[in-house]
Parts: structure tokens; sequence; C-alpha cells
């Protein structure tokens, strides 16, 4: 087996060094090239997909944010509403001692039937 290698390493040895045999050549600078257009693309299509992503989140953020302030501000004002309606009062501002103004049909207290 060593035997059939010998001569083939001779052959080796006796050619002519071809560069063109061991270059990638035009068409390999042209295959090159049109990769890298294709990554520089893919690079590109990428950054601009992840950009779009980021400010989607940002407005969607903005937006969550004026709605719980909105919710926030409606709460409040509900809340002043509610405030304001604790203290009901009758038509000559009297109250009684549960915070609710005496119906028409109640008599006051302390009153007696004579």
């Amino acid at each position: 087996m060593i035997a059939a290698s010998v001569p083939l390493l001779v052959l080796a040895d006796e050619e002519e060094f071809d560069p063109n045999t061991v270059t990638p050549g035009v068409w390999g600078f042209v295959l090159t090239f049109v990769v890298m257009i294709v990554v520089l693309l893919l690079v590109l299509d990428m950054v601009r997909r992840i950009r779009r992503v980021n400010y989607r989140a940002e407005v969607r953020e903005q937006l969550e944010q004026e709605r719980l302030d909105e919710e926030l501000q409606h709460l409040t004002e509900a809340d002043g509403q509610s405030t304001d309606a604790a203290g009901d009062t009758d038509a000559a501002g009297q109250t009684d001692a549960g915070g609710q103004a005496p119906d028409d049909d109640e008599r006051p207290r302390g009153a007696s039937d004579r």
C-alpha cells in the first residue's frame, strides 16, 4: 500500500504549481460578494424589525400609562363626588345623627303625640 502511494507523491512534486487551481477565481469572488450583499440586507431588515418592535412596545406602554392616568383621574373624581354625597343634607341643611336627612314622614326626636 505504501509502495502504491510513492509514485503519486513523486508525480505531485514534478507538477508545476498552477495558481488557477488553488484560487477561487472570478466565480468565487462573485459568489462571495453576493453572499455578503444578502447578509447585509438580512442585517438591515433585522434592525428595522427590532426597531419596529421597540417602538410598538414604547407606544403600548404610553397608551397603558395614559389609560391608567385616566382611570385614576376618574376614581379621584368619583371619590370627590362620593365624599360630597356623604354629608346628605335636607333643604334646610340639617342632618340627623346618622348623617342622613330626616324623612318628611318622620317626626323629630323627642316630639310626642299629646
